[in-house]
C-alpha cells in the first residue's frame, strides 16, 4: 500500500509525487500512456523529425520547481528565443518584441507615442503580474472558511496595503476588462495591440473584447526563462525533455512511476478515496492525487453518489473549451516572410498571425458560426532554429498552435471528417504571409481538438484543464470551497492545472498540492 498514489504522470503529478516522496512518503504515480509526459511530450512525428507534440513552449515553469527538483542535473537545458515575438502585418509591415528594449524600439519605430505608452503599460504590468506571482505557490483565500481561512486573507491583505489609488484601479481594471479594451486605453497602433492582445486570447476561445480576458493575457506574463523574466524560450529536444527529466527526479526521490495503467475508477470506502483502480487492480493509498481536468475526475473515475449531487452538477457544468487546433510540420527549407524577408533571428521568435484585434475579434466570430475561424490566428515556432536535434540538416520542423477551432462542430460533423481539410486551410492561411511555405511542408501531425481529448485527456480539448475564465480562478478554481485542492471527497486532491493557478507548463498546481497533502497528514498545521 502507497501513502499517496498520483493520477497522471503529466508535469504536474510528477512536481507533486517529487515533492511528496522527499518528505519520505511512498508515492505511486499510474499512467495511462506509454510514457510520462502527459500533454508535455516529444513525439517523432515523421522520420528524423522530432517536436513537442502539444505543449510546445517555455517560460511559466516555476523556478522553485526548477531549482528544487535540480532539473539541470537530470538533463533539462533550456535556451533562450533569440526575439521573443515576430508579428507579420500587411505587405512588408511588420513588428518584433525581444529583450535590451527591442520591444520599445520597435513600437516606437512604427509609432512614437505607442513607444512613451510601452513604458506606462510596462510599469502597470509590473503591479498586477508582482501581485500575481506572489499567490503561484500559495492555495487561494477559500470563500466561507470562516477562521481557517483568516492568515490567508491577512495575506492577502498584507500584499494590498501600500498600494494607492491608482495602483488599486490598475488591479482592478486588468482583473475585471477585456485585453482589447486594456490595449486601446495605452496603444495606437493595431500591431502593437494585437503583439500583446494574442495572449489574451491564446488557448482561450473568446474574442479579445471579451470581459477577462486581460487576465488570461496577464496569465501569459508570469514566467521567466533562465533568470530572465518574461522571457521565451525552447527546452533543448523538445518539452518531454522538461517531463522526462523531471521522472528521473521523481525516480530519484523514490516515487514508483507506472505506465500503459488507465484508472478506472477511485475506491471509495466509509466516504473516503482509499486508492483506485487502474489496469483492472485495485491499488490502495491514504491519498488520492489527481492531476487531471476535474471535469474528467468526477464524470469518470469518481463513484456516482460518492459526493453531493451538487458537486456533481458543478463538474458536470464545468466549461472546458480552448478551442485549439495543434499541428507539426516538417520543412524542406526555412518560411520565408513578405513582411521581413531572410533567415533573420526573427525566425527564432513565436510568429504570430493575427495582425490586429478586429482580425482577433473575427476569428472568433467566424469559429462561433461555422466552426472554425475564417481567418484563424496562428502562432508558429521553428524551435529547429534554436536546437538543431530536431531535423535532419538542412531541414526544420514548426509547430502550429491554431485558434479558434472548436470542439463541437455545427450539424453533428465529427473532426475525424475535416481534420485534413482544417490542416490545408491553416497552411494556406501560413502561406499568405511566407508564400511558398506550403510547398515547403514534407509531412505534418495534426492533433484537432478531438484528438487533443482523445490522446492526452483534454476534455473539450481544452488546454488548460477548463476555461480561464472569471467565474473559473482563483477561489472559484474547481470550485468555491475546494479552491485549496483538497476536493469534496475526503482522501482526494486536485494537482492538475483544473486548480490554482490554471493552465500551462508551470508545475505550480502540482507543488500546492503536495503542500496540501503535507499539511493533512499533520492535522495541527495546514499549508497556505
Amino acid at each position: 500500500m502507497s501513502d499517496a498514489i498520483v493520477i497522471g504522470a503529466g508535469h504536474n503529478g510528477l512536481v507533486c509525487a517529487y515533492y511528496l516522496a522527499k518528505k519520505g512518503l511512498k508515492v505511486t504515480i499510474v499512467e495511462a500512456a506509454e510514457t510520462v509526459g502527459g500533454a508535455a511530450v516529444t513525439d517523432e512525428f515523421s522520420p528524423g523529425f522530432r517536436n513537442s507534440a502539444a505543449s510546445y513552449t517555455v517560460s511559466l515553469l516555476n523556478p522553485k520547481v526548477i531549482a528544487d527538483m535540480d532539473l539541470a542535473r537530470h538533463g533539462l537545458q533550456i535556451v533562450l528565443r533569440k526575439i521573443d515575438n515576430f508579428l507579420p502585418g500587411k505587405g512588408h509591415d511588420y513588428l518584433l518584441a525581444g529583450r535590451d528594449g527591442l520591444t520599445r524600439q520597435e513600437l516606437a519605430r512604427r509609432r512614437p507615442n505607442d513607444g512613451r505608452a510601452y513604458d506606462r503599460y510596462i510599469a502597470d504590468l509590473e503591479i498586477v503580474v508582482g501581485l500575481i506571482k506572489k499567490w503561484l505557490l500559495r492555495a487561494p483565500v477559500e470563500a466561507g472558511a470562516g477562521l481557517s481561512g483568516l492568515p490567508k486573507l491577512l495575506a492577502l491583505g498584507k500584499d494590498l496595503v501600500g498600494l494607492d489609488t491608482k495602483e488599486i484601479d490598475t488591479l482592478h481594471r486588468f482583473a475585471t476588462r477585456s485585453a482589447g479594451e486594456i490595449l486601446d486605453s495605452y496603444f495606437e497602433g493595431e500591431l502593437a495591440k494585437a503583439l500583446f492582445g494574442f495572449d489574451g486570447i491564446v488557448g482561450n476561445f473568446a474574442s479579445p473584447y471579451t470581459p477577462g480576458t486581460a487576465y488570461v493575457l496577464l496569465h501569459h506574463l508570469f514566467g521567466e526563462v533562465n533568470g530572465v523574466e518574461g522571457a521565451w524560450g525552447h527546452a533543448i529536444g523538445g518539452m518531454g525533455a522538461i517531463t522526462q527529466a523531471m521522472a528521473r527526479a521523481a525516480r530519484e526521490a523514490g516515487v514508483d512511476i507506472v505506465l500503459n495503467t488507465p484508472v478506472e475508477e477511485i475506491i471509495v470506502e466509509k466516504g473516503r478515496a482509499v486508492g483506485v483502480v487502474a489496469g483492472g487492480k485495485a491499488r490502495r493509498a491514504s491519498r488520492v492525487i489527481a492531476g487531471v481536468n476535474p471535469k474528467l475526475l468526477f464524470e469518470r473515475l469518481v463513484p456516482e453518489g460518492a459526493v453531493e449531487r451538487p458537486v456533481e452538477r458543478h463538474f458536470a457544468n464545468w466549461s472546458c473549451e480552448s478551442a485549439t487546433f495543434r499541428m507539426n510540420v516538417a520543412l524542406s527549407r526555412l518560411p520565408n516572410f513578405t513582411a521581413l524577408p531572410g533567415r533573420g533571428n526573427h525566425l527564432t521568435a513565436g510568429i504570430i498571425i493575427g495582425p490586429s484585434l478586429d482580425y482577433m475579434e473575427r476569428a472568433h466570430a467566424s469559429a462561433v458560426l461555422h466552426g472554425w475561424s475564417d481567418e484563424p490566428v496562428v502562432e508558429m515556432l521553428v524551435p529547429s532554429t534554436l536546437d538543431p536535434t530536431l531535423a535532419p540538416k538542412g531541414k526544420h520542423v514548426a509547430s502550429l498552435f491554431c485558434q479558434h477551432f472548436r470542439y463541437r462542430l455545427p450539424g453533428g460533423t465529427s473532426w475525424d471528417d475535416v481534420r485534413e481539410k482544417a490542416a490545408d486551410h491553416v497552411i494556406a492561411t501560413m502561406d499568405r504571409y511566407a508564400p511558398g511555405f506550403a510547398e515547403s511542408v514534407i509531412d505534418r501531425q495534426i492533433h484537432s481538438p478531438l484528438d487533443l481529448e482523445r490522446r492526452f485527456g483534454l476534455i473539450g480539448g481544452d488546454i488548460f484543464h477548463g476555461k480561464m475564465g472569471l467565474d473559473q480562478l482563483f477561489s472559484a478554481r474547481p470550485m468555491i470551497g475546494a479552491a485549496d485542492y483538497r476536493m469534496p471527497l475526503p482522501g482526494l486532491y486536485l494537482c492538475g492545472s483544473g486548480a490554482h493557478p490554471g493552465g500551462g507548463v508551470t508545475g505550480a498546481p502540482g507543488h500546492n498540492a503536495a503542500r496540501a497533502v503535507l499539511a493533512d497528514m499533520k492535522p495541527w498545521k495546514r499549508a497556505s
